[in-house]
C-alpha cells in the first residue's frame, strides 16, 4: 500500500512540473490563468478516495469562465463519471462540447462527442476495462497537456495529436495527423455522458458545414440515470477546414422496445451492436435513434485539419450566430490566446501575494473551477429556452443554468456576490423566471437544463436569493422572488409536524426557515417574519436529551431505534452522513444549539474532538468531513462561541491537508459545481460565512500576505478590499491583532457592508494563539 502511495505521489510531482513547464514566456509566467492546472480533481477513484463517491470528478478540458460550451476528454460513458474523464484511465473514447463540473448521480452532457482516426472506420467506442476495442484509442499520458482554455494530448492508436479551446459559445479542435490515405474526423452524435442521446440529425449544408441536434431525455438516462428528469436538446453547427467530400453517416439499429438507460450503454451486448451500425455513404441529411457523421480525407506528415462549432440549446440559427459571433477564421493560435486573455481578466478579480508557487496554483484553479458554473444557458443574440419549451430573449439578464444548491449556497455562491454579483443576480431571474415559465411558482434545488431534478434536499434557492437581497444583489422580479421564495418554504418544509422524520431535512428546513424569515423582514412582512422565525426553531424538536444528540422520529412522533454506533451510524436519519455530522448544521442559531448540547464548554470540547479525530489526508470519514458539504461551515463556529483561535487552526489545516496540486490527489470530494473549490478560495483568504444570510464573514488565517479583491462597483461603493497579513508563515497560523483601515478591530467577523466600501484589513499572526482577540 505504501508502495502504492508513492508511486502516485511521484506520477502526481511529474505531472505537476508537466503542466508548470509547458509555459514559458515572461508574459505567461507573469500572468494570473499560469497558475491554472486543470487536472486537479480530475479523477474519479474510488480507491484512492475511500469512498463510492470519488474524488473531485473534475474535467480538465478547455472552458471559458461560466461559458456555454466545455471541450473535454472523454474516458468513460456510464458508471458514476460525470465528468466523463478519469485521470487514471489510459484510454480516450472522444472529445466532447458539453460538459459537467464535479458532479455525481452518473452525470449528464457529454455531447458532440469528436473523435480523429485513421484506418478503417470503428462505430462503436470501446470499453477500456472490458478490452473491447472501437473508436476509442489510448494516449500518452506525458503529453497530455492542460491551461486555462487549451487542452491537448496525443492519441498513439492513431499517431494524432488532438488540440482544442474553447469560446463562450462554441469551441475549435486542431487535429494534426500522420500521412494516411484515410484519416477521418468521426462525431458520435448519439453519445451522452450516464446514457445517450434518444434521437439525433445531422445534415450536410455546403461542402465544409454540417448541421443538426441531439436530443436528449430521462428515457435516456443521463442525470440521475433518467430520475433528474433530463429534457434537452443540443443544436450545433459545425464547419471542417477540409472540404467534405467522402462523408457519410452510421446508424445503430435500436429496436422500438431497448432499453436506452445507463446500464445498457454500458454492457458489452451494446457494443457489438453498435459495432455492426449500417454505412449511409455521401448521406446529406438523416434522423435517428442513434447516428454519427463522420468525414475521411487524405492527409500529409503532420498536416492539420480544424473543426470548429457552435452549440446551442435554442436552436440551429442559434448554433451557427453563436460560432460566426466568436471564431471568425481558422486561427487556432488566436483563439487560443483569446481563451486565455478571458481568464487572465476573470481571475484578476482576485491578486495574492506571498505563499508557494503550489499554494498559489491551488488558489488559482479553485478561482477557475468557481467560475464553470453557473453556466451560460443563451445565446449570443439573447435568445433562450425557457422552461416553457419557448424561445424566450433577455437583454437584462444572462439565462445561467446548473444551480447546485443544496451544495453551492455554503461557499460558491457567497463567493460570487463578491467577485461576480452580476452572476448571483443572472442566477436568481434564471430561477425565478423558470418558476413563472414551468407555472410551478416555487424554486427548485437542484436545476439542470431547465429541469427540476429534485436531486438532494433544502430549500438553498431561498438561501441564496435572502443571501443576496441582503448583500444588495437586487435587479430581478422582488414580488415574485419573494412570492416563489415563500411557496418553496411552505412546499417544503416542517410546518405540518413540526419536524420531518429526517434530521438532515428538519434542519435544513429549519434554516431556510430563517432565511425566509430575513427576507420577510426586510420587505416589512412582520407577520411572515415572525411565522418563518417560528419555524426556524423546529430544529429542536428532533433533538433527544435522553441521548444527548439529534434523532429521527418517525411522524407519530416516536423515537427511530438508537443504533449500536450511536450518532457515527451513516444515514441514519441523514443525508450523505451521520447525526454527528449533520447536527452542527444551525448556523442561523449557534446559541440555541449550543444549549441544546449543555452549554459553551460542552459545545466546545464536543466541537475539539470532533476535529481531533479526523484523518491526516482529510478524506471520507466519520467525523470531520470535508469531502462533503454538510459541514464546512463547522470550522467557522469556533468563531460564534468565542475560541476563534480554533476556526484560525482548523481553517488553515484544511487548506493544507484537503487541497493539493495534483490531479488524483487535489481535492477529497467532489466538487460539486465549485463549492469545494469556494470554501478554499474564501478560507485562503481569510474570510468565509457561516451563515449565509446574516452579512458577515468570519475571520481566519489567510495563506497569502495579501489578497486584493477586486468589488463590482454596480453593487459595491467601494472598488477594492485588500487583505494584509505580517509574519505570516506555517508556524504563524493565529491571528495576534488586526487593524481596519488603520484602526484596531477586535471583532472575529466582518460585514459584507463593510467589505462593500473597499478598504483594508490587516492582520498580525503569530504561532500561538491570542485568546484575547476577536472574543
Amino acid at each position: 500500500m505504501k508502495k502504492i502511495i508513492i508511486m502516485n505521489l511521484v506520477v502526481c510531482c511529474l505531472f505537476t512540473l508537466q503542466v508548470i513547464g509547458q509555459q514559458t514566456t515572461t508574459t505567461k509566467e507573469k500572468s494570473l490563468a499560469y497558475y491554472v492546472n486543470p487536472f486537479i480533481g480530475s479523477s474519479n477513484n474510488t480507491a484512492l478516495a475511500g469512498s463510492y463517491h470519488g474524488l473531485g470528478k473534475t474535467f480538465p478540458g478547455a472552458v471559458t469562465p461560466f461559458g456555454l460550451t466545455q471541450l473535454s476528454p472523454n474516458t468513460i460513458t456510464g458508471g458514476d463519471n460525470g465528468a466523463g474523464y478519469s485521470y487514471e484511465h489510459k484510454s480516450i473514447e472522444g472529445f466532447a462540447f458539453t460538459q459537467m463540473s464535479g458532479i455525481g448521480w452518473y452525470g449528464d452532457l457529454g455531447n458532440f462527442l469528436v473523435m480523429p482516426t485513421t484506418g478503417q472506420l470503428k462505430t462503436n467506442s470501446g470499453r477500456e476495462k472490458e478490452g473491447i476495442s472501437g473508436y476509442r484509442s489510448l494516449y500518452d499520458k506525458k503529453s497530455e497537456k492542460a491551461e486555462a482554455g487549451y487542452y491537448s494530448v496525443e492519441l498513439t492508436d492513431y499517431q494524432v495529436k488532438a488540440e482544442m479551446v474553447a469560446a463562450p459559445h462554441s469551441g475549435i479542435m486542431q487535429f494534426t495527423y500522420p500521412a494516411n490515405k484515410q484519416s477521418r474526423i468521426q462525431i458520435d452524435l448519439a453519445r451522452r455522458v450516464g446514457g445517450t442521446s434518444t434521437e439525433q440529425y445531422v445534415k450536410v449544408v455546403n461542402d465544409n458545414t454540417i448541421e443538426g441536434w441531439m436530443k436528449c431525455d430521462a428515457t435516456g438516462g443521463g442525470w440521475g440515470n433518467g430520475n433528474g428528469k433530463p429534457d434537452y436538446v443540443v443544436y450545433f453547427y459545425a464547419q471542417f477546414s477540409k472540404p467534405l467530400k467522402k462523408y457519410g453517416v452510421w446508424e445503430v439499429n435500436i429496436p422500438s422496445d431497448a432499453n436506452r438507460k445507463r446500464e445498457t450503454i454500458e454492457s458489452v451486448a451494446f457494443q457489438t451492436v453498435a459495432a455492426n451500425a449500417t454505412i449511409h455513404e455521401q448521406c446529406k441529411e438523416k434522423q435517428g435513434k442513434h447516428i454519427g457523421f463522420y468525414t475521411e480525407f487524405e492527409t500529409g506528415k503532420e498536416e492539420a485539419v480544424l473543426l470548429k462549432a457552435g452549440i446551442s440549446f435554442v436552436n440551429m440559427e442559434g448554433a451557427r450566430k453563436n460560432l460566426e459571433a466568436e471564431i471568425k477564421d481558422w486561427n487556432f493560435k488566436n483563439e487560443r490566446k483569446k481563451s486565455f486573455d478571458l481568464w487572465n481578466k476573470a481571475l484578476g478579480k482576485m491578486k495574492v501575494s506571498g505563499g508557494t508557487e503550489d499554494q498559489k496554483t491551488i488558489f488559482y484553479t479553485s478561482l477557475y473551477h468557481t467560475m464553470i458554473d453557473p453556466r451560460s444557458f443563451t445565446d449570443v443574440d439573447g435568445n433562450y429556452t425557457g422552461g416553457d419549451n419557448q424561445v424566450h430573449h433577455s437583454d437584462k439578464f444572462t439565462k445561467r443554468t446548473i444551480f447546485s444548491g443544496w451544495d453551492v449556497f455554503r461557499s460558491q455562491m457567497p463567493l460570487q456576490t463578491i467577485i461576480n454579483p452580476t452572476v448571483v443576480n443572472d442566477m436568481i431571474n434564471s430561477l425565478v423566471e423558470l418558476a413563472d415559465e414551468n407555472k410551478t411558482q416555487y424554486l427548485e434545488r437542484w436545476e439542470f437544463l431547465n429541469a427540476y431534478s429534485g436531486c438532494m434536499l433544502g430549500n438553498p434557492a431561498v438561501v441564496v436569493i435572502a443571501d443576496a437581497y441582503r448583500k444588495g444583489i437586487r435587479n430581478y422580479n422582488i414580488d415574485k422572488a419573494y412570492t416563489f421564495s415563500k411557496n418553496t418554504v411552505d412546499k417544503f418544509g416542517t410546518a405540518e409536524l413540526g419536524y420531518d422524520p429526517s434530521i438532515s431535512k428538519t434542519l435544513e428546513y429549519s434554516y431556510s426557515a430563517w432565511c425566509m424569515a430575513q427576507l420577510a423582514e426586510q420587505l416589512n412582512k412582520p407577520a411572515n417574519y415572525k411565522k418563518y422565525t417560528e419555524q426556524s426553531f423546529h430544529y429542536k424538536n428532533l433533538f433527544d436529551p435522553t441521548v444527548g444528540w439529534f434523532r429521527p422520529k418517525d411522524k407519530s412522533g416516536a423515537w427511530l431505534p438508537w443504533p449500536a454506533e450511536g450518532r457515527l451510524k451513516q444515514l441514519y436519519g441523514c443525508t450523505e452522513s451521520n447525526p454527528y455530522q449533520q447536527g452542527w448544521f444551525v448556523p442561523h442559531d449557534i446559541e440555541g444549539l449550543t444549549q441544546l448540547i449543555g452549554g459553551k464548554e460542552k459545545t466546545v470540547n464536543d466541537l475539539e474532538n470532533f476535529f481531533d479525530k479526523v484523518p491526516a489526508d482529510m478524506k471520507w470519514n466519520d467525523y470531520y468531513n470535508h469531502a462533503n458539504e454538510p459541514v464546512h461551515h463547522v470550522p467557522f463556529m469556533f468563531n460564534a462561541l468565542g475560541k476563534p483561535w480554533l476556526t484560525q487552526k482548523w481553517a488553515r489545516l484544511i487548506c493544507e491537508n484537503a487541497y493539493h496540486n495534483s490531479a488524483e490527489l487535489g481535492l477529497v470530494g467532489n466538487e460539486d459545481v465549485g463549492q469545494m473549490s469556494a470554501w478554499y478560495v474564501l478560507a485562503a483568504s481569510g474570510l468565509h460565512p457561516l451563515c449565509p444570510g446574516d452579512n458577515r464573514y468570519q475571520i481566519c488565517t489567510p495563506i497569502f500576505n495579501t489578497i486584493s479583491i477586486q468589488l463590482d462597483t454596480k453593487y459595491a461603493s467601494g472598488k477594492k478590499f485588500t487583505i494584509i497579513t505580517k509574519n505570516n508563515s506555517l508556524q504563524n497560523k493565529y491571528i495576534q491583532s488586526a487593524k481596519l483601515n488603520g484602526k484596531p478591530y477586535d471583532k472575529c467577523w466582518l460585514s459584507h457592508d463593510v467589505l462593500a466600501k473597499g478598504g483594508t484589513l490587516e492582520l498580525v499572526l503569530g504561532p500561538q494563539p491570542n485568546v484575547n482577540w476577536g472574543i
